[in-house]
C-alpha cells in the first residue's frame, strides 16, 4: 500500500474496520464463558469461566468423552463409598476440564464448588482447597485458579477465609443484589461475577415491560453501580460481567475489568463492526454519587432481602446449579455401574 493511500485510512475508518470484539478488548479483559474448550480458541479470550451447567453440557458431547472415562476410573481408583466416588470424579472432572481450557488461555480458569454447599461455610472452604490441591497434582499454581463461589453471606465468608487464610483466589458468582456486592468488597476477595442478564430476565417476567435499550437494561444499571461503587471507594475486588443476553449488554458495559461471554454472543461481537465505546472508567466512577456502607451479617440478610429480583434469582440459581450437579452426577453412576460390570 503506498503512503498516500495509507493516509485515506482514518481512525474512525479504522475503527469500521475493527470487530467490536478487538474493539472492546481495549477496555475490557474479555473471557470466555464455556466449559467446551475447543469453542475458546477462536477468540482469544485471556481468561475462561465455568460453572456446573457447562460443565454438564460439555460433558455429554462425544468430544469430551474420553475427559469423563479418565476421571471416573481415577475417581474408583480413589476408593471408598460410592457418595465418596462420585464426589471424587465431579472434582477431578471440573479440574480435567480447567487443565484442558489453562491450555488454551493465557490467564486464569475459574471452577465452581458445588452449589449444594452454598450455606456451609466450612464445607465450602475445604472443597475449594481440594480443588486447588488437584490443580497444583497437575502442575497448575492455584494463581491459575478461581474458584467460584455462591454469593451467599456464607459463600462471602469462606471466600474470606480462602483469600486471607490460605491465600485461593475466589470468584463470587450468582451476585444480583448490591447488598452482595458490598458484603464481597469487605471480604477483600480477589473478583465478583454480577449478572447482568438474569436480571433482564427478570424483570421482563416480573413487570409489565418487555423490551429495554442496552443503556436502561435493569442488569447493565445494576453492574454499573457496582463498578462505580468499588471504584469510587478504592476496593481492591475486580468486577467481571457475567449472564448476557445480546451484545447490546456487553458493549453498555465497555470498561469493566472484565466481561465473561459465551461463545455465540462472542461470535456475533467478531461479526459486528460498530463502534465501541469506553462506558465505564475509575475517573467517571469517582464523580458519582453513592455512600459507602459496612455491612455485618444481620445488616447485609436485611438489605439483600429487601431486594426482590434479588433474593428469588440467589436462590433459583443455586437450585439450578444444584440439579445440574445431580444430573451430572447421575450421568456419573450409570458409568461407574458400566466400568464395574464391565459394560
Amino acid at each position: 500500500m503506498s503512503s498516500e493511500s495509507k493516509l485515506k485510512y482514518s481512525p474512525d475508518k479504522r475503527r469500521k474496520m475493527e470487530s467490536a470484539l478487538d474493539q472492546l478488548k481495549k477496555f475490557t479483559v474479555v473471557v470466555a464463558d464455556t466449559g467446551d474448550f475447543n469453542a475458546i480458541e477462536e477468540y482469544k479470550p485471556q481468561d475462561a469461566t465455568t460453572n456446573p451447567s457447562l460443565i454438564l453440557a460439555a460433558a455429554k458431547m462425544p468430544a469430551y468423552q474420553q475427559l469423563v472415562d479418565q476421571a471416573i476410573k481415577y475417581g474408583i481408583a480413589q476408593g471408598g463409598t460410592e457418595e465418596e466416588q462420585v464426589t471424587n470424579i465431579m472434582d477431578k472432572l471440573f479440574v480435567m476440564f480447567g487443565l484442558e481450557i489453562l491450555k488454551k488461555i493465557p490467564g486464569r480458569v475459574s471452577t465452581e464448588v458445588d452449589a449444594r454447599l452454598s450455606f456451609d461455610k466450612d464445607a465450602m472452604v475445604t472443597r475449594a482447597r481440594r480443588l486447588i490441591s488437584l490443580y497444583e497434582e497437575a502442575g497448575v499454581s492455584k494463581d491459575r485458579v478461581l474458584i467460584k463461589l455462591s454469593s451467599t453471606w456464607e459463600g462471602i465468608q469462606a471466600g474470606r477465609e480462602l483469600e486471607d487464610k490460605y491465600g485461593i483466589h475466589c470468584n463470587m458468582t450468582l451476585l444480583f443484589s448490591f447488598a452482595q456486592a458490598v458484603a464481597c468488597a469487605e471480604a477483600q476477595v480477589t473478583l465478583i461475577s454480577p449478572f447482568v442478564g438474569r436480571i433482564l430476565d427478570w424483570f421482563k417476567e416480573n413487570t409489565d415491560r418487555k423490551t429495554y435499550e442496552p443503556h436502561e437494561d435493569p442488569g447493565v444499571l445494576s453492574v454499573t453501580k457496582i463498578y462505580n461503587y468499588y471504584k469510587k471507594f478504592d476496593y481492591s475486588t475486580v468486577v467481571m460481567g457475567a449472564s448476557f443476553r445480546n451484545i447490546g449488554e456487553v458493549k453498555a458495559l465497555a470498561g469493566c475489568d472484565l466481561l465473561t461471554i459465551s461463545p455465540g454472543l462472542l461470535g456475533e461481537l467478531s461479526q459486528d463492526h460498530s463502534p465501541v465505546s469506553c462506558s465505564l472508567t475509575p475517573q467517571g466512577a469517582k464523580t458519582c454519587d453513592l455512600e459507602k456502607l459496612h455491612l455485618d451479617e444481620k445488616a447485609f440478610r436485611w438489605l439483600h432481602n429487601e431486594d426482590q429480583m434479588a433474593v428469588e434469582k440467589l436462590s433459583d440459581g443455586i437450585r439450578k446449579f444444584a440439579a445440574d450437579a445431580i444430573k451430572l452426577e447421575t450421568m456419573i453412576k450409570e458409568k461407574i455401574f458400566s466400568v464395574k460390570n464391565g459394560q
